[in-house]
């Protein structure tokens, strides 16, 4: 049998390819980073690991839960917190309580690597440039043929790499995704007073404010920032941030000029950022990641999608609400109901 291409390795796509690897199907896992997370993103900065990605989850599904307690019990995922601070018309206004918040000690990244490397799923790195339908042939990944294919990544990315001749598929990956800026900062020492985290209305500039050392258990002086979506969408209506393709075709003064004007974001959302908490000191390093495709815009009331053609689509954009959870649960139904078609 073909093998089943999985286009996505972040939580979606790992436990769609979970699945399918458990029924027996063979399983190719792509990923044009090479290595397991998606939007559960860490980066190194300073000798430590800091989520630039999704900054939470939260469990309310058995299926998740099972999961959940065995990383618990390895000490992979820890239980983080149930209240959050409200910035607002420019105070704290009040706290905000809701489900309990979980987060990683060695980065949400890891969780999800956790999941490939339990079901022995290894990443193969490559940006896959088109997914084809050939006559008499069939679906066609990077030259070979699949018998089914995955594409667990928002649908902008998803759409741009089937061609016209899955034009259905292709109509139906409607969903708009909001960007977001994810500011990084670190300190020689605490400087602002204790949060887990915050969410800031009224602001044109900055959402939510992780306090990573909270986050993560270890107390480190970290603070990872979120923008507005619209903000967001200003900035990336730049050249230099409409992302790596369109940075390699600019030319030398038209990078350094993209790269001014990041510097400038990213100083607009520190001085944001150090306006809320009240932080007097400039941060020891700052870095800014872009997200063109950070989150759904809204949600769906489907968990997946499988076309006649055995194209199939998975993610946190395919559910009523979009979260961690979500995804993880999208990849599961759309794995299991690909093995029970492919069987």
């Amino acid at each position: 049998m073909d093998q089943v291409v999985v286009i996505g390795a972040g939580m979606a796509g790992v436990s769609c390819a979970r699945v399918l690897r458990a029924a027996g199907l063979p399983v190719r896992l792509l990923d044009r980073a090479g290595r397991p997370g998606g939007r559960m993103a860490s980066a190194e900065h300073a000798g430590r690991m800091v989520d630039i990605g999704a900054s939470y989850f939260t469990v309310s599904d058995d299926r998740f839960a099972e999961v959940v307690g065995d990383w618990r019990r390895r000490g992979l995922a820890r239980p983080w917190t149930d209240t959050f601070d409200v910035f607002s018309d420019g105070a704290l206004s009040r706290h905000s309580t809701g489900p309990l918040r979980w987060a990683a000690g060695t980065g949400l990244r890891t969780l999800v690597q956790d999941l490939a490397d339990t079901a022995g799923l290894s990443v193969e790195r490559l940006a896959v440039q088109a997914v084809d339908s050939v006559p008499g042939t069939g679906l066609m990944v990077a030259g070979e043929p699949a018998a089914a294919v995955v594409l667990a990544m928002p649908d902008a990315q998803a759409r741009a790499v089937l061609s016209p001749a899955l034009a259905r598929e292709r109509a139906g990956l409607y969903a708009r995704f909001e960007p977001v800026l994810a500011l990084s900062a670190g300190w020689p020492e605490r400087a602002w007073q204790p949060l887990d985290g915050m969410f800031v209305h009224g602001d044109q500039r900055l959402s939510w404010i992780a306090d990573d050392g909270s986050r993560r258990g270890d107390g480190a002086p970290v603070l990872v920032a979120h923008s507005t979506p619209s903000w967001a969408a200003e900035q990336l209506d730049r050249p230099d941030a409409a992302g790596p393709d369109t940075a390699d075709r600019l030319g030398a003064a038209d990078r350094l000029g993209a790269a001014d004007r990041l510097d400038a974001a990213a100083g607009e959302l520190l001085r944001a950022l150090r306006q809320v908490l009240r932080i007097d000191s400039e941060p020891s390093w700052t870095s800014l990641h872009r997200w063109s495709y950070a989150k759904p815009a809204a949600g769906r009331p489907v968990g997946f999608q499988l076309w006649p053609s055995m194209v199939a689509a998975c993610g946190d954009g395919w559910a009523q609400r979009p979260r961690v959870e979500a995804a993880f649960l999208s990849g599961l139904s759309l794995g299991t109901a690909l093995a029970a078609r492919l069987r």
